[in-house]
């Protein structure tokens, strides 16, 4: 943890602290503070990643801005200008980092959009043939373009856990069916209006999850981040073949590197410089593509 962050909590002491993320309650409000801490294989990493924080942020903000139109959200302020008076003296350190956000009711779940197969989807359709119990045509193989975006929500884990792959049939038990459909509903359209926006920067959204709560007034909106390389995977389209992984703008690096240097058991290992570096760039180029500006 950084100097800044770990001070900054121990003299603040915020309301609850993610794998990435430290949040402050300010009442009515919450600060949302992205530091640049990294986990993989559920278990934050010893490293932090530099700009990683920055690049959450200000890539949130720019889709919460970008899909006004399409779906409330629950961003307030990105402004150093109102920063409540006790983060004063952090305020060079939270500077691009934070967002004030109004109070929401989270839903229970991960609402998770699949427009091609990878990762535990992939797995899950080479044994049986579904994803998260939806059935997928034949012959589809690694990085298949699906017919369409499929919805497939997982649970929620404590900071350590895992998170589980539900049907929407246990997702309505949850939840309700009206709230159920609803996210369905909501989460198919931010994807396919961020689908199509990212498309013509060069960049496929292959996956990528959402996380709704209810305001006080009553509407669903949409929370936490969304559309960063930590909650979506992305990948260049110049070079996208599918038979194979594909090179994504994320913390993919940083996961092969673990895999090829450690069992997974014990405490995780020191990042070498150059897996910092490298994943630092991959996280500022994806920031650069899709807003088309430098951070």
């Amino acid at each position: 943890m950084s100097l800044s962050s770990q001070n900054m909590a121990e003299a603040l002491h915020p309301a609850s602290q993610g794998k990435v993320r430290d949040i402050y309650d300010l009442g009515d409000q919450l600060m949302l503070v992205a530091t640049d801490r990294i986990s993989a294989f559920d278990y934050i990493l010893p490293d932090e990643i530099p700009y990683k924080g920055q690049v959450l942020t200000q890539l949130s903000k720019f889709w919460f801005e970008m899909l006004d139109g399409v779906v409330a959200n629950h961003m307030v302020s990105t402004d150093v200008a109102d920063l409540p008076e006790q983060f004063a003296p952090w305020a060079d350190w939270l500077a691009g980092r934070f967002m004030i956000v109004r109070k929401m009711e989270m839903f229970p779940v991960e609402c998770i959009m699949r427009g091609y197969l990878a990762g535990s989807g992939l797995a899950e359709y080479r044994a049986q043939g579904t994803v998260c119990g939806i059935h997928l045509p034949e012959g589809l193989e690694n990085s298949s373009k699906l017919p369409q975006p499929i919805f497939t929500p997982s649970t929620k884990a404590e900071v350590g856990g895992h998170d589980e792959n539900i049907s929407f049939d246990r997702c309505a038990q949850l939840i309700g069916v009206e709230d159920a459909q609803e996210l369905n509903r909501l989460s198919t359209h931010v994807y396919n209006a961020a689908a199509d926006y990212a498309a013509a920067r060069g960049i496929i959204i292959a996956d990528t999850k959402f996380e709704f709560g209810r305001g006080a007034d009553g509407r669903i909106a949409l929370g936490d981040e969304v559309l960063t390389p930590d909650s979506s995977r992305f990948w260049p389209a110049d070079t996208y073949a599918p038979g194979a992984d594909q090179p994504s703008f994320d913390k993919q690096y940083v996961r092969d590197w673990l895999a090829a240097n450690w069992d997974r058991t014990g405490e995780p290992p020191h990042l070498p410089a150059e897996v910092i570096e490298r994943t630092s760039q991959k996280y500022l180029q994806a920031y650069e593509l899709i807003t088309g500006k430098p951070l």
